[in-house]
C-alpha cells in the first residue's frame, strides 16, 4: 500500500509552490482596502479616540513593513493647514463626522463624509479642516511611513471682502 508521502508528495517541498506572502499592500487598491478593513472594525479604533480642543489629536494605530496607520480626531474648526506629505503616498478615510478638503493652495473643495476616501501621491498639497458642527475622526495610511509634512502658504490674504468665517475655516485660518 502507498504511504501518504508517496500519494501527496513531500510536504516540505510544497512551500516553494505557494506564492510569497506580500510584506505589505502593494497597490493603491490594497491600501484603500486596508483602510476600509480598519474602518469597519469600529470596536478596535473608537475606544482610542480622544478630542483635544487645543490641537488635533493623533495616535499611531499600527505599522507594517514600510507603512504606518494614524488615527486623528478633529473638533469643529480644527484644520491641518495646507501641506504635502513629502515622499509619502497615502489614503485618507473619514471614519466619523465630516471633513472638508481643499486641494492645492486655492483649488477645489471636497466635502468628505464618513466612508469617503481620498488617495494622494507625493507632492499632493491639500488642507483638511473640520468646518462642521460635530467632531470628526479620520484614518490616514502613509507609504512609506510619514517622515515630513511641509506646510505651504495659503491664500487667506486673498479672500474677497466679506468672505465670512466659513471661508476662513475652510482655509484653516
Amino acid at each position: 500500500m502507498n504511504s501518504d508521502v508517496q500519494i501527496a508528495g513531500d510536504p516540505l517541498a510544497i512551500p516553494h509552490l505557494l506564492p510569497p506572502v506580500p510584506a505589505h499592500p502593494t497597490t493603491v487598491s490594497a491600501f484603500a482596502g486596508l483602510a476600509r478593513t480598519i474602518a469597519a472594525d469600529r470596536d478596535g479604533w473608537a475606544p482610542l479616540v480622544q478630542y483635544d480642543a487645543t490641537s488635533r489629536w493623533y495616535h499611531r494605530l499600527r505599522t507594517g513593513p514600510g507603512y504606518e496607520v494614524w488615527l486623528l480626531s478633529w473638533v469643529p474648526g480644527q484644520g491641518s493647514g495646507a501641506h504635502d506629505h513629502g515622499r509619502s503616498s497615502g489614503v485618507l478615510t473619514v471614519l466619523q463626522g465630516e471633513l472638508t478638503e481643499r486641494v492645492g493652495t486655492g483649488g477645489a473643495r471636497h466635502a468628505l463624509h464618513a466612508g469617503a476616501q481620498r488617495v494622494f501621491a507625493p507632492g499632493y498639497v491639500h488642507d483638511v479642516v473640520n468646518d462642521a458642527l460635530e467632531p470628526a475622526v479620520s484614518l490616514h495610511i502613509y507609504f512609506p511611513g510619514l517622515t515630513e509634512m511641509p506646510l505651504h502658504p495659503t491664500q487667506s490674504a486673498a479672500l474677497p471682502a466679506g468672505a465670512g468665517a466659513e471661508a476662513l475655516g475652510a482655509l484653516g485660518g
